[in-house]
């Protein structure tokens, strides 16, 4: 479903207002640096970007004044085996006010992480909204592992199984405001190819749609957006999420990320993503996450990783070829 001239039509949107909620966490992983990517897209330009694509953009920034940075390096915390519970629980918890703030508003949220963490908060916030609400986890990595199955005890490689409530007795008090709404057939994959061997067991048994680059290479890119598609919303009317991991796309393109896996999607393939689920009208939040300026080893990877998170960004708000 196209507007005019090609334009996308946003169709859950009386006005094309968003709203941009800054997320610099990076408690859900050991890395340093995944908390910079934010400003650094910030600094980039995608509020222009987004302005000129014909959106109102206001901003949010649920985590500032907070010190989840400086108590994530002055006082570790390790709870089993699971790292950081306290402060995950705290940051989403605000990011999740934030969204839910920004949908109920009737504004399209764009949320700029941050480690994959942020995504408890951010999907909580919009399935207050649209509870039948269809999720896009475009990554390299699953990230539903359970606290039982985890071997780093790194949180952003569990946000779907919190947002699934899977095994919701074993959580930390922290993270138990999480709603746990999400269904196995709300949610699929685009770009998988690091899935850990209890993940896969998962998917199988939930019988989650999850496309890996296999069937990239098998069928094409637009193949597997119509089958992820068709996965999360039969009718092709629901509002779609998508929650964009830059560690899909080959790190070729986006060197820059905290755990980058080669044999990924090339930059148009990814972009292609987004501009496709914008066609459809559907879409009704976006994350962007995993950029990490602290781990290029020169300036240009910054480059690369921050424009290619801004394109992301401005595709799937509208921005077309032609």
């Amino acid at each position: 479903m196209t507007g005019t001239a090609g334009k996308p039509n946003y169709k859950f949107f009386e006005t094309k207002k968003a709203t941009i909620v800054l997320a610099p966490f990076s408690g859900g992983q050991g890395k340093s640096g995944v908390e910079d990517g934010p400003k650094y897209l910030m600094k980039q330009g995608l509020q222009h970007g987004l302005e000129s694509v014909g959106w109102q953009v206001d901003v949010k920034k649920p985590l500032e004044g907070r010190d989840f940075e400086q108590r994530k390096i002055s006082s570790p915390e390790v709870d089993g085996k699971v790292k950081n519970p306290t402060i995950v629980g705290e940051a989403t918890q605000l990011i999740y006010g934030a969204v839910k703030s920004a949908a109920h508003e009737g504004r399209l949220p764009v949320t700029l992480g941050g480690d994959h963490s942020i995504a408890i908060g951010t999907v909580s916030g919009v399935l207050d909204k649209y509870p039948d609400a269809g999720l896009l986890w475009i990554d390299a990595h699953a990230d539903i592992n359970t606290l039982a199955s985890t071997d780093s005890g790194n949180l952003h490689g569990c946000p779907v199984s919190f947002l699934m409530n899977m095994e919701r007795d074993s959580w930390p008090e922290s993270l138990k405001w999480v709603p746990g709404t999400l269904k196995p057939n709300k949610i699929a994959y685009i770009g998988l190819r690091d899935v850990d061997p209890e993940e896969k067991i998962i998917l199988k048994n939930l019988g989650i749609a999850a496309f890996s680059m296999y069937h990239v290479d098998r069928y094409g890119i637009n193949a597997v957006i119509e089958m992820a598609l068709k996965a999360v919303s039969p009718d092709g009317k629901g509002p779609i999420m998508v929650s964009y991991d830059v560690d899909a796309i080959d790190p070729m393109y986006v060197p820059a990320t905290g755990t980058p896996v080669r044999g990924g999607l090339t930059l148009r393939e990814g972009l292609f993503i987004v501009e496709r689920i914008a066609e459809t009208g559907n879409l009704v939040a976006l994350d962007v996450v995993e950029c990490n300026p602290g781990l290029a080893s020169h300036d240009l990877h910054v480059i690369d990783t921050v424009q290619s998170g801004c394109s992301i960004a401005r595709c799937a708000l509208g921005e077309t070829l032609l």
